[in-house]
């Protein structure tokens, strides 16, 4: 790796601020909440005790402030593992990077990531408004392999008997997967409310997760085949578009994660929850509660 990062590959803006997250390093703070929809950013942040920074660029929104003495920055993503590749490596260099001289620090900083978002059911008895907590993150996206140093998430048991169960079509991209943080499962499962399991994340809505409009699937059982996948008492609880990456990138750093996500579909059941706003609120106040509850 080069001594000094090059323009094209450590994007700036004019004011010195990382190129999509427009935000410079005094800016972020260590604990950092990703949501997907900027939308969510301010029902988050309204809880805070105070707001410092506020920022906007595309669908990337950024507020960073304090509650109950801890400074929490929460940030937007949009949908999709693409999008958590670019926001995690700019965080990632806000971090650890020297912007200024475009040079990797020499001690490295930790940085606590928790997704907070939404997600469907794929087990009759996790019902819509039940939180989710990701044991692991089995991905479907293909991110991963873009990465030097991650051959152990595609080599591992789960992962191997996932494909075998599955009878994975090579066409796609590999199975993979990757622990969350054990010390932020075991925070936010305090409560027995919150289920805990593997979280598979799709590279699309539709047609990867299983959805049928107007477009034939490649495989129609693919849902009910994540259903029954079973290894060693781990079983898939829900589906998403995210948590692998997190927990990928997360690991590879040097960070710790977790995804909470509240179920607002059950795919088993064919049901919608009736309020789903309502429970993601309910989310948001009881992961703050946890996150800051040590200050």
């Amino acid at each position: 790796m080069a001594s000094k990062l090059s323009n094209s590959e450590l994007v700036l803006n004019p004011d010195g601020s990382i190129y999509h997250c427009n935000i410079k390093p005094d800016e972020l703070a260590d604990t950092i909440i990703l949501v997907g929809d900027p939308g969510r950013v301010p029902k988050v942040s309204q809880y805070f005790d105070t707001v410092e920074v506020t920022s906007q660029k595309r669908e990337i929104v950024t507020h960073t402030g304090t509650l109950n003495g801890k400074r929490l920055t929460v940030i937007s993503t949009g949908m999709g593992t693409d999008n958590i590749d670019i926001v995690l490596n700019e965080l990632d260099a806000l971090a650890n990077i020297d912007l200024v001289n475009k040079k990797i620090k020499t001690t490295s900083n930790r940085l606590t990531f928790v997704r907070l978002g939404t997600s469907g059911s794929l087990q009759s008895d996790i019902p819509v408004d039940t939180m989710v907590a990701s044991t692991k993150g089995l991905g479907f996206d293909g991110l991963m392999s873009f990465y030097a140093n991650t051959e152990n998430f595609y080599t591992n048991e789960i992962a191997e008997a996932f494909t075998s169960q599955t009878n994975w079509n090579k066409k796609r991209a590999a199975p993979y997967v990757v622990d969350g943080s054990q010390e932020l499962l075991d925070l936010m499962c305090e409560n027995s409310a919150v289920r805990a399991g593997i979280t598979a994340t799709a590279i699309g809505f539709y047609g990867p997760q299983g959805r049928i409009l107007r477009l034939d699937l490649d495989d129609e059982k693919m849902n009910e085949k994540l259903n029954r996948f079973e290894y060693k008492n781990h079983r898939i609880t829900n589906f998403e578009m995210e948590t692998s990456a997190i927990y990928g990138l997360s690991q590879l750093m040097g960070h710790r994660a977790l995804s909470l996500n509240t179920i607002v579909a059950n795919r088993y059941a064919g049901t919608f929850s009736k309020d789903p706003y309502s429970s993601i609120d309910k989310m948001i106040q009881y992961a703050l509660e946890k996150l800051t509850s040590s200050n």
